[in-house]
């Protein structure tokens, strides 16, 4: 290929990545089934795409590399404290369960497309994990109860390091076994494998988090230096033991994120949006290289695999999983079919059939289509059903109509406490850790963070909240939020208290209307207004409208000392007030208002 070809090669497959990630953004559907779907069309179907030729001798490592990053930020995720508040029934699908999916899939394997047991137990490791990637936009559109979107979307966030690491010790142990006949020699391979995998990793990370901890290096170098030792102990491990790095590079990742006193918040942030770049460049090219016909050759019975999968694997899972719990046959049997397969699958997959290639595995070939068509076929089946089938066993959630609030402060707490009082799910999410645990001690649910960081896309809960309410005091956030979730939360239902600052700006200096949110409240108020309010004794009360006690009458009553802030008609829905009011409370209405009691007991005789 000449230079202008190589131009338009990577050109057109950034544009395609771009393309991909957009569409799955606006469709709320995982980015990995466009990113497959457009790397198919460039590289078997049209022929446009020949990553071999591409990039030639430097295809193999780069791969290598990319694939050792984007493992080293799912390791970054896996969190030991975390294990204990996960739940039984996690744990339970993460460890048991995901032994009975690995031994179904690898039997069904073995014996329906005639693999080897090796290369069948390898295929069932790859095959096990979800991840986040895909199952966080699946979430958000299928809307289950909050007890089965909380289990399936951490059973995500943890299979991932977990499956790969099994796969890792899967591959390590066939590749030990490939090179000798001797299952002695074989198991010594393994263990050094194993072994040198272990050490490295651990030590890698102990000595980077040394660093970190005793502020060795600049803020601002944090990120490249990761990425840089992160790269090192892999290469350093494959260099003294073949095949160990991968390992190196899981372990690494899981000292790093367990190890006290370091942070790797913002190294994780930054490694997220590396592993978007690569996974969008990758997964185009290693789609490009599928081998379709060798796949039609198998016949239908890679559809017969899919089917023991979907059918199969997941609900004995699912149903093993669950026996005994407080989860009813409905939650149950929905949990029994969503586990769609991501980003870990068709990236372990891809590196680990390069290398079997090279071995001279006759089968190795076979791996990358056959884990492409478990994607795609798991997640276009899932998308497609999953919200019919919720309804239809009655564990979705109706219309969302919790609240979203962005800010833990006095204001934002005691709006969602007089919601919470309602009925209503709220969510307040605030990076003051001060303001977090006053929010918790006050039994309100919290996420302690941005709400519109990369961690929050994936960990950020919003099955059955329909209403933002922006309320923290910086204007900036507030605007930044609506802007971040108005594809989740409409331009009615998305509400702001604005700042005393911004009140007095001009328009120039002034974010839009359409990206502030609606002013809350059916008088003028601002934020500083509300918590100067509630400072000096100003409470948040309900009182329910009859028929002889009307809006009106309850006008007369309190005057200016009253804010209508919510109000709860009949049918249970709420409406945020706003000025003017777009429907006026009548009978059996609720009504949230901020009152000033100090000024109606000095009025009083």
């Amino acid at each position: 290929m000449n230079e202008n070809q190589i131009l338009f090669a990577i050109g057109g497959i950034g544009a395609a990545a771009l393309a991909s990630q957009w569409l799955a953004w606006r469709m709320r559907l995982p980015a990995i089934l466009f990113l497959l779907l457009s790397g198919i069309l460039a590289g078997p179907i049209l022929g446009l795409l020949d990553p071999q030729k591409l990039f030639g001798p430097l295809f193999f490592p780069l791969v290598s590399l990319s694939v050792a990053l984007i493992l080293f930020e799912g390791s970054l995720t896996l969190r030991l404290s975390e294990w204990r508040e996960i739940g039984s029934v996690v744990r339970r699908m993460v460890t048991i369960g995901a032994l009975v999916t690995w031994a179904v899939i690898a039997i069904a394997t073995h014996f329906l497309l005639g693999f080897t047991w090796e290369l069948s137990l390898l295929f069932g490791t790859l095959t096990l994990v979800t991840g986040p990637t895909v199952i966080v936009p699946m979430l958000r559109v299928v809307r289950p109860t909050s007890a089965i979107a909380n289990i399936l979307r951490w059973e995500g966030i943890v299979i991932d390091p977990i499956g790969a690491l099994l796969a890792v010790m899967m591959f390590s142990f066939i590749v030990s076994h490939e090179q000798s006949n001797a299952w002695s020699q074989s198991l010594a391979t393994f263990a050094a494998v194993i072994g040198t995998g272990s050490v490295l990793g651990i030590a890698g990370g102990w000595l980077f988090g040394q660093v970190l901890r005793r502020h060795w290096l600049p803020e601002y170098l944090h990120n490249l230096a990761a990425m840089a030792a992160a790269l090192g102990v892999f290469i350093a491990a494959n260099h003294l033991m073949h095949e160990s790095g991968l390992l190196a590079i899981t372990l690494m990742g899981m000292w790093l994120a367990n190890m006290r006193g370091v942070d790797v918040r913002q190294i994780l942030h930054f490694k997220e949006n590396l592993s978007v770049l690569l996974i969008s460049g990758l997964f185009i090219l290693l789609a490009a290289r599928l081998d379709l016909n060798a796949l039609i050759a198998l016949g239908p019975l890679t559809l017969v695999l899919l089917a023991v999968i979907q059918f199969v694997a997941r609900p004995l899972n699912a149903y093993l999983c669950t026996i005994g719990t407080h989860l009813n046959w409905r939650e149950r049997s929905l949990l029994a079919w969503i586990a769609p397969r991501g980003i870990v699958a068709a990236a372990v997959s891809a590196i680990f059939a390069l290398r079997l290639e090279e071995y001279g595995h006759a089968q190795a070939h076979l791996l990358v289509p056959l884990t492409f068509l478990v994607i795609i076929g798991t997640v276009v089946l899932q998308s497609a059903t999953a919200r019919p089938l919720a309804k239809l066993l009655n564990v979705a959630e109706p219309a969302p109509s919790g609240f979203l609030i962005v800010g833990a402060n006095p204001v934002a707490r005691a709006l969602g406490k007089a919601l919470q009082d309602l009925g209503n799910r709220v969510l307040l999410s605030d990076s003051s850790w001060e303001n977090i645990s006053a929010a918790r001690m006050e039994k309100l649910p919290t996420y302690f963070g941005n709400p519109t960081s990369q961690d929050a896309e994936a960990h950020l809960d919003l099955v059955g909240l329909g209403h933002l309410l922006a309320l923290s005091p910086s204007s900036e956030l507030n605007a930044l939020a609506c802007m971040h979730f108005r594809h989740d939360f409409s331009a009615l239902r998305r509400f702001t208290l604005p700042s005393g600052a911004e009140s007095r700006r001009t328009d120039k200096h002034r974010s839009s209307e359409e990206v502030r949110g609606r002013p809350m409240g059916n008088g003028p108020l601002s934020f500083p207004q509300f918590a100067s309010r509630l400072s000096k004794g100003a409470e948040i009360r309900t009182t329910t409208l009859t028929a002889t006690f009307d809006w009106q009458a309850y006008q007369d009553l309190h005057g200016e000392r009253a804010l209508l802030l919510l109000a709860r008609d009949p049918r249970g829905w709420i409406h945020v007030a706003t000025q003017p009011l777009e429907t006026l409370p009548g009978p059996d209405w609720t009504l949230v208002s901020l009152i000033d009691m100090e000024s109606k007991e000095s009025s009083a005789p």
